[in-house]
């Protein structure tokens, strides 16, 4: 009897014991959702800005509500969080049954339903091919997986006009705004013909949209939408990965990088990237807490009327995180890396980010909704583009093009300065109500300070002309005069000097923060152009100089190099 009773309790215990083993400890849980599915999300209480500074260095942080981090971790950061040892929780996944797939292209086009990836590129091709006057396909980039980074623009001529650009998804799980962008498109080109306010926006903007900037994250290496992914296909958070203003070398995945050069190109003047897991608007900076943009109450403006907007057609429910819809980004929390602030540092432009949605994956069943929620707002934002200061800067005998610096003494800090156009010295400011002194700066000019008001929802038209100083800069587009030509270059620009002008020169360049990044004598002969290499140079805007070796004289230019 004894011998039995002990086999039984070696059974027992033995049972124990592998069940103690079959169960999975929180870290290795982490490891194991990740692996199956990219990503884990977990939350842990908030205690100071200094723990959450140390975890947004390291993870991408999701949202800060109610004293709780909502935090993402992928696989290349999941293991130095559980080296930090924090009491965390993991969010349970749930699964993405509220995706439906549409169909076909024309159920995908009720909007109320997902496209696949074919679709989703029959769509976009569709819009170039039934208004080829209105609408032209582009391509940023591909993704790490080589799907196609698609863009539309729609416009309906060719004139020099302000660019804006919506860009959505660079956050795969988020993807209401996929959808949403889609959606906009078919708008505007639909309703071209017979709606004074579309029409308005079309003949007046330059308008990009990118529904969906992180193919890979979203679709995963299929056709359909089933289980995306917050990251791109290496796992990087892609918008955690732009040039920070302090920390500018960030390591960039291709999308970034294609997207760098796509928005380097067109100089947008306004734009915005949609995401989900909130719904507030959301302005820069988001990398400084006590430092306010010099245009702070011009974004907080246009941050309120979208959200205000949304207030009277989705109700008070909608879009009330926050300030009533609207943070200034570093009050929320901080972010490194993240594309409005290189877009408003770098680009000189002026973005937002506008959360859409609580969920992160919105259900087809509320699409529609998300429409009806948001599309007059999404048509005001566009419409701030066409107010503010629009000029022309110019050279007041030839009238040839200017590049100019434009920037408001004692105002403008934190590279919230603006620049004419290189090609046609267009330039658009964007200020709050009231009067402000415009200076015009460019090499060989005199300065140029012109008063001028801005009245809110109002365009203000400038005609700007500059003098030349003796010796100094000649227009460029003049056969007198120095001309640099491809411009914007990739790798090469013809440099022609003024009529009559040879021999022996010394040529610097320097980039747009100042600093001479090439330095060195060449010879030039009359009448034929100059090869300058500029395969070495990074993408941006360049003055080149050239000086006589011999009578001390100079001739400046203004070059673009896209990459």
């Amino acid at each position: 009897m004894t011998r039995r009773f002990l086999i039984i309790i070696f059974i027992s215990v033995l049972s124990a014991l592998r069940c103690i083993s079959q169960i999975i400890s929180p870290d290795d849980r982490l490891r194991q959702i990740i692996s199956e599915y990219g990503q884990a999300e977990v939350t842990l209480p908030y205690t100071d800005k200094n723990s959450v500074e140390l975890l947004t260095t390291n993870v991408s942080i999701l949202s800060v509500k109610d004293k709780v981090v909502h935090v993402s971790l992928s696989r290349l950061t999941v293991e130095w969080f559980i080296l930090q040892k924090y009491d965390y929780k993991i969010v349970e996944r749930v699964a993405a049954r509220v995706i439906i797939s549409a169909d076909n292209v024309n159920q995908a086009m009720d909007w109320d339903t997902y496209p696949t990836y074919t679709q989703y590129d029959s769509i976009m091709q569709s819009f170039s091919k039934l208004y080829p006057s209105l609408c032209r396909l582009d391509t940023i980039g591909t993704s790490v997986d080589g799907k196609l980074v698609l863009a539309l623009k729609i416009s309906d001529n060719e004139e020099v006009k302000p660019s804006v650009f919506y860009s959505s998804t660079m956050h795969g799980d988020e993807t209401g705004g996929f959808v949403l962008m889609l959606h906009l498109a078919d708008y505007l080109l639909k309703n071209y013909a017979v709606d004074n306010r579309v029409k308005n926006l079309v003949d007046n903007l330059e308008i990009w949209i990118n529904p969906l900037a992180n193919p890979d994250g979203t679709y995963g290496t299929g056709n359909t939408i089933s289980s995306p992914t917050r990251y791109n296909a290496n796992g990087y958070d892609l918008n955690r990965n732009f040039p920070d203003p302090i920390t500018p070398n960030t390591v960039k995945q291709k999308e970034t990088l294609d997207m760098i050069k796509f928005m380097r190109k067109h100089k947008f003047a306004i734009s915005a990237n949609f995401h989900s897991g909130s719904e507030v608007v959301n302005y820069p900076w988001d990398r400084w807490l006590s430092i306010l943009h010099a245009d702070d109450s011009w974004f907080n403006f246009i941050s309120r009327s979208f959200a205000d907007t949304a207030h009277v057609y989705a109700g008070p429910a909608y879009m009330n995180f926050l300030d009533n819809g609207v943070t200034r980004g570093a009050v929320w929390y901080i972010v490194y890396g993240g594309r409005q602030d290189f877009i408003t540092w770098e680009l000189h432009g002026r973005e937002v980010t506008i959360e859409i949605d609580d969920q992160y994956i919105t259900p087809a069943a509320q699409l529609t909704l998300l429409w009806q929620n948001n599309w007059h707002s999404l048509l005001g934002y566009l419409e701030n583009a066409l107010y503010g200061i629009h000029g022309i800067v110019r050279d007041i005998n030839s009238h040839a093009p200017v590049p100019a610096k434009v920037f408001i003494s004692g105002h403008d800090k934190d590279s919230s300065q603006v620049y004419s156009d290189t090609l046609t010295g267009s330039f658009v400011r964007f200020l709050s109500p009231g009067s402000w002194n415009l200076t015009f700066s460019s090499a060989g000019y005199h300065d140029t300070t012109i008063n001028t008001i801005v009245v809110s929802g109002q365009k203000t038209d400038l005609i700007v002309e500059m003098s030349l100083i003796s010796n100094g800069i000649e227009p460029t587009n003049s056969t007198n005069h120095l001309l640099l030509y491809p411009n914007p270059a990739t790798d090469n620009i013809n440099a022609m000097l003024p009529d009559k002008i040879a021999g022996r020169m010394n040529l610097r360049i320097i980039n747009q923060a100042g600093m001479l990044v090439s330095d060195y004598n060449t010879e030039v002969i009359q009448g034929i152009p100059l090869l300058i290499d500029v395969k070495s140079l990074s993408s941006g805007t360049y003055t080149v100089v050239f000086t006589d070796t011999l009578s001390g004289t100079t001739f400046n230019g203004r070059f673009v190099v896209i990459k």
